[in-house]
């Protein structure tokens, strides 16, 4: 009978990344926009500032997405050649090594052995990346992925404080940028929180509230500085 079980831990990879490309791309754009628009900047500069944020910051989301998950790849495909290397030199050994993980895990020694026996006749070296090293189709590092749904999600984020400061009035645009972009940071908070099975009004208040800092604080600078010039 199939295993129909539906379980939201499946979601956690998709959901942190999606959730967290998205989190960036509102706040720091609507930040980098509420601070040009204290420091008393016209409606082109502010909007300029606004769309070279989110190149920027969806390029760099990418980059960075791309080198930390290109490490990650190299060091399991290193992973993947010592495991083959010594399941040609010593089998015997790495049989004894699964079933051994087996029995940390509950069963007893005789069963843990005909287990291991029976995967590694099927697939020695999937069993030993999985079992041994956590290694699966699911977990493994895909990086050009990773970098597009990093700059894919951020761009998206973005556009929302930067279509907000595009139809606000000139004298409103700290404000009403201010004011979407916290409705849209508890809404992303809510849905990431109701996919993954956790609380909503949890979720909302943190993300809100860390975006709210990361806007008054870049406000203030931007009144400073546009003072001081």
């Amino acid at each position: 009978m199939p295993h129909r079980e539906s379980h939201r831990v499946d979601r956690i990879g998709w959901l942190r990344a999606a959730v967290l490309g998205a989190n960036d791309g509102i706040v720091s754009t609507a930040s980098l926009i509420v601070g040009v628009a204290a420091a008393d900047g016209t409606r082109s500069s502010i909007l300029i500032a606004g769309v070279a944020g989110m190149v920027a910051g969806a390029t760099s989301m990418a980059a960075g997405e791309y080198v930390s998950v290109s490490s990650q790849a190299d060091s399991e495909k290193a992973e993947l050649a010592r495991e083959r290397q010594e399941l040609h030199e010593d089998p015997a050994f790495e049989r004894e090594e699964l079933a051994q993980i087996y029995v940390h895990r509950g069963l007893d020694p005789a069963l843990a052995g005909q287990v291991a026996d029976q995967l590694m006749a099927k697939d020695a070296l999937g069993a030993h990346l999985r079992d041994e090293l956590g290694i699966t189709e699911v977990t493994a590092a895909r990086p050009l992925s990773a970098a597009l749904a990093s700059a894919a999600s951020f761009a998206i984020g973005a556009a929302l404080p930067l279509a907000a400061a595009l139809l606000a009035p000139t004298r409103l645009t700290a404000p009403l940028v201010s004011i979407a972009s916290l409705a849209s940071l508890a809404l992303l908070g809510a849905l990431g929180a109701w996919a993954g099975g956790a609380s909503m009004r949890q979720a909302a208040v943190r993300v809100a509230f860390w975006g709210a800092l990361a806007m008054g604080l870049t406000a203030a600078i931007g009144r400073l500085v546009g003072q001081a010039v």
